[in-house]
C-alpha cells in the first residue's frame, strides 16, 4: 500500500512538470538574453523581457544542461582571472625558498666601490685591519687594489682568504707590484716615505677603473664606506678628486707657516684619504707652471717633481697641492671627519664636522697606533684589530672601546669621547637593524 502511494506521488510530479513544459513553450526555444549589468543568478530567474517568473520552477526553461554546467565550471574570483594569482607570485618572486641554494648574481661594474692602499716594509698588519674595518660596515661589494713589495704579495693573499666565508663574499681583491710608469722608479720610491708615490700613478695603472677611493694603511673606517663613496655624486662637471684640509685653523697649520712651494687653498690638503674620478683625470689637461699649455696627468708628474723636489718636504701629497693650486676648480674638499687625524684634538678639538656628527674616517698618522702618544687612536686601532669577525658587535667592540677610553682622558683626545664613539655607534645600530630586520623577513617567508 506504502509503495503505491509513492508511485502515484511520482507520477503526479512528473504530470506537474510536463504541464508547465507543454505551457510554457517548446523546449527548443533559445533562452533569453540576460540584460545587461545582471547576474546570471539574475537572469535565470527573470521571465521574457526581464519580467519576475512566479515560480522558482522557471530555471528549468531558460537554462539547458549544457548552459548549467558551463557556469557552474567558471570559478567565483572577485577580479579578473588570474589577477590575484599573479599578484601572489609576484609578492614572493625572487624569495628564497627554505633549502634553496643562495646566489650571487655578479654585479655591473658601476655598483662596485673600488679601494685601493699601498703597502711596503712593516704595513702588513696596519693594511689588513684597515681592509678589515672597510668590509665589516660596507653594505656594497668592494674590490680592493692592493699595491704591495713582492714579500708581501704571498701574506695578503693568504691572510684575506682566511677571513670567514660571509665576509670574503663581500669583496675582490687584486694585488699589483710598486710600479712606477715615468722617471727614475728608485727616485719615486724614496720619495716622503717607501711607496707613497705610488698613489700618483694610480690613473695611469687602473685604466679600467672609472673611480677609485685611496687611502693610506693608516686608516680606520668607522662606517661604512659607500657614504664616502656617494660623495661622488656630489662633484660638478670640474672636479675629479676629493680632499680634506691638512688643518682647521690657518695660523697652525703647517702648509701656512712652512711650506716652501704653491699649496691648495689656506692650509692645503691631506692625501691620506683621496676620493678620485679616474676617468676624468685621465681626459683631464691640467694647468702648469712649466708650459703654458695644459698636460696631461702622466706627462706632468716628473717634470712637476723635477722643478719642485728640493722644495718639498711631504712629497707626494705636496705634488698633489701644488697640482690643485694650479687647477683649484677640480677639487671637491670634503669636511674634516672623512680624514680625523690627531692635529684636530691633541691641541684642542678643531674639527667642527666630528663634534656634530662624529669621527667617520680614523686617519692615525704620526704613528699613533704605535705609541702611547696618543692612546684614544690606538684603543681605536687595537679594538679594531681584536674585534672577532662574527661576534657581536656591541658586545666585542664597542664596550671594550668604552673602558680603554676611560684610560686616555688625560689627554685631550681622550676628553671627548663622544666625538669617537658617536658615528661607529650609529653605525653598528644600522648593521644591527638591518641584520636583524632582514633575518627576521626571511624567516617569515619559510612559515
Amino acid at each position: 500500500m506504502r509503495l503505491s502511494c509513492k508511485v502515484v506521488a511520482v507520477l503526479l510530479c512528473l504530470g506537474s512538470l510536463l504541464l508547465l513544459y507543454l505551457l510554457g513553450g517548446s523546449a527548443d526555444e533559445a533562452p533569453p538574453k540576460a540584460p545587461p549589468g545582471k547576474s546570471w543568478l539574475r537572469s535565470a530567474l527573470s521571465g521574457p523581457g526581464g519580467a519576475s517568473a512566479p515560480s522558482p520552477f522557471a530555471l528549468v526553461r531558460p537554462l539547458g544542461a549544457a548552459q548549467v554546467s558551463k557556469r557552474l565550471r567558471q570559478p567565483r574570483l572577485h577580479t579578473k582571472p588570474g589577477k590575484r594569482i599573479a599578484g601572489r607570485q609576484d609578492k614572493f618572486a625572487g624569495v628564497r625558498k627554505h633549502g634553496e641554494p643562495k646566489h650571487s648574481p655578479a654585479l655591473p661594474a658601476e655598483q662596485w666601490m673600488h679601494l685601493a692602499v699601498v703597502a711596503c716594509g712593516d704595513r702588513l698588519e696596519e693594511t689588513l685591519i684597515m681592509l678589515k674595518s672597510a668590509i665589516l660596515f660596507s653594505y656594497r661589494k668592494i674590490r680592493f687594489h692592493i699595491f704591495a713589495e713582492d714579500s708581501l704579495k704571498p701574506e695578503f693573499d693568504k691572510k684575506l682568504r682566511q677571513w670567514p666565508s660571509s665576509y670574503t663574499k663581500k669583496f675582490e681583491h687584486s694585488i699589483y707590484p710598486i710600479t712606477f710608469s715615468v722617471g727614475n722608479a728608485q727616485e719615486w720610491k724614496k720619495l716622503f716615505k717607501p711607496c707613497a708615490a705610488q698613489r700618483l700613478f694610480l690613473p695611469v695603472i687602473l685604466k679600467d677603473v672609472d673611480s677609485l677611493l685611496y687611502v693610506d694603511t693608516d686608516v680606520l673606517f668607522l662606517r661604512p664606506i659607500d657614504d664616502i663613496w656617494r660623495l661622488l655624486k656630489q662633484f660638478n662637471s670640474t672636479q675629479l678628486a676629493a680632499m680634506a684640509p691638512e688643518h682647521e685653523i690657518p695660523k697652525i697649520g703647517w702648509y701656512s707657516r712652512f711650506a716652501r712651494h704653491p699649496y691648495y687653498g689656506m692650509t692645503g690638503v691631506n692625501s691620506g684619504v683621496m676620493l678620485m674620478n679616474l676617468t676624468r683625470i685621465r681626459n683631464t689637461q691640467f694647468k702648469n707652471s712649466m708650459i703654458p699649455t695644459g698636460l696631461a696627468w702622466e706627462d706632468m708628474l716628473y717634470p712637476l717633481y723635477q722643478k719642485y723636489k728640493n722644495y718639498i718636504t711631504w712629497g707626494d701629497q705636496d705634488l698633489l697641492n701644488i697640482i690643485f693650486y694650479f687647477n683649484p676648480e677640480c677639487l671637491y674638499v670634503f669636511p674634516c671627519q672623512w680624514n680625523y687625524r690627531p692635529d684636530h684634538c691633541m691641541y684642542g678639538s678643531n674639527c667642527k664636522g666630528a663634534e656634530q656628527e662624529g669621527v667617520s674616517v680614523l686617519h692615525g698618522n704620526r704613528g699613533v697606533y704605535h705609541d702611547d702618544k696618543q692612546p684614544t687612536f690606538k684603543a681605536l686601532y687595537e679594538v679594531m684589530r681584536d674585534f672577532p669577525f662574527q661576534d657581536n658587535l656591541f658586545q666585542s667592540m664597542y664596550y671594550p672601546l668604552q673602558l680603554k677610553f676611560l684610560e686616555t682622558v688625560h689627554t685631550l683626545c681622550g676628553r671627548i669621547p663622544q666625538v669617537f664613539l658617536k658615528q661607529i655607534e650609529k653605525t653598528m645600530k644600522r648593521v644591527y637593524e638591518k641584520h636583524v630586520i632582514v633575518h627576521l623577513r626571511s624567516n617569515r617567508m619559510y612559515y
